[in-house]
């Protein structure tokens, strides 16, 4: 996700390690992860171990010096099989001194040499919430800027400020809330033309629904077909897996002390993204995040909030949260392998069409076989219909 992890990185690198994000948009990734992994496994597993094989294999690095990489949030099917993905890779490519770093918050991997300490976790928070900012007000604004680039414009200089901001040794939350009032308010005071466009939301898998290369950059298509895009936050993610230990314990018997951690995860998270709530609720154009509580209580009438495998009952309730937004045209991308989010999201588009006679939603598959053409002109009928129902 460029918007994010333009951000992240240097949140991470300023507290003392050597971090680069993997950068891919073509379709490099895919035809090198096609080789390390069994075309059965799912589209993002590919993209993934392709974007770090090609990386490895590319001559850039001291491959006795490098370290791989990433988060794993502990679920049924990503999250679990990714880091047995990479080491098998490495072990096929000749690597298999490269050690591979799992970030996850329930002692999955233990990783000796690195520490997530209390300001590295928060400058992490601090760039994420700083990119579900960005995403939300230029995806909000650019389709209406008066002058042609002006919205790009003004995120390269409030990307450039945050960046530096985030740079810092020392952490400062006055000037993260100061930055986070002063996008807002510049994006509302930005020149707009008074025109209605349709507005379409994004939902899906993780990977495929933030990362242009996964969905053929969607969020571009959607733009220069007329429409406004309209991506939920990735932080609602990381509420969804602290509610979902909550869950655990009310119903399937585990610690009763992890639900209360994940109680104090979900506030510590809301708290760090509270001022950026606040100035969105008063702002003239954009909209706030829903509650992590709002969300399952929109998911619970139509799925089980046991459904925590992929996205689970989470994609559902981002569907319902969009209708209740206003936007009842949505996308729902998803991996063609991955059984889970066909259920929650391909599965249950008949039952919110019953409920929101309005909502127009597409799923739409990815692959590495997938054809673009099919892709587009699905998105296209339902840009058809968005546009009649708009006039």
């Amino acid at each position: 996700s460029p918007i994010h992890f333009d951000l992240i990185e240097p949140a991470v690198r300023s507290c003392g390690y050597n971090l680069e994000v993997l950068q891919n948009s073509d379709r490099t990734a895919i035809d090198t992860g096609l080789k390390y992994v069994n075309n059965d496994a799912c589209y993002p597993s590919l993209i993934v171990i392709g974007q770090i094989m090609d990386a490895l294999l590319s001559g850039k690095y001291d491959l006795n010096r490098t370290a791989v990489f990433m988060s794993q949030t502990g679920g049924g099917c990503r999250a679990s099989n990714y880091i047995g993905f990479i080491r098998r890779a490495l072990e096929r490519a000749g690597m298999p001194q490269i050690p591979v770093i799992s970030l996850n918050a329930n002692g999955m991997e233990t990783n000796p040499g690195f520490k997530i300490t209390l300001p590295l976790l928060t400058k992490a928070m601090q760039a994420v919430v700083y990119g579900d900012l960005f995403m939300r007000v230029l995806y909000a604004t650019r389709p209406y800027e008066a002058k042609a680039g002006s919205a790009n414009a003004l995120h390269e200089k409030w990307k450039a400020i945050c960046i530096k901001s985030l740079q810092k040794h020392s952490l400062s939350m006055a000037e993260f809330n100061r930055n986070i009032r002063g996008i807002i308010h510049d994006f509302d005071e930005l020149p707009r033309r008074d025109v209605q466009k349709p507005r379409v939301g994004i939902v899906g898998e993780i990977l495929v629904k933030f990362a242009p290369a996964a969905n053929n950059h969607l969020v571009e298509l959607l733009e220069s077909e007329g429409a406004e895009a309209v991506v939920p936050d990735l932080l609602d993610f990381m509420l969804y897996c602290f509610y979902n230990q909550i869950y655990k314990a009310e119903h399937l018997g585990t610690k009763k002390s992890t639900a209360k951690i994940a109680k104090m995860g979900i506030w510590a998270v809301e708290k760090i993204r509270g001022a950026a709530t606040d100035a969105l609720k008063k702002s003239k154009n954009f909209t706030p995040p829903s509650s992590i509580y709002d969300l399952v209580s929109y998911a619970e009438p139509i799925v089980s909030i046991g459904n925590q495998t992929g996205e689970g009952w989470f994609l559902t309730g981002e569907m319902v949260e969009l209708i209740h937004e206003g936007v009842n045209n949505i996308v729902c991308t998803q991996p063609f392998g991955c059984l889970p989010n066909h259920v929650v999201g391909k599965g249950v588009i008949k039952h919110l069409r019953e409920a929101y006679p309005d909502a127009n939603i597409v799923a739409v598959d990815y692959d590495p076989g997938a054809s673009e053409v099919n892709q587009i002109n699905r998105i296209k009928l339902m840009l058809a219909a968005a546009n009649k129902k708009l006039k």
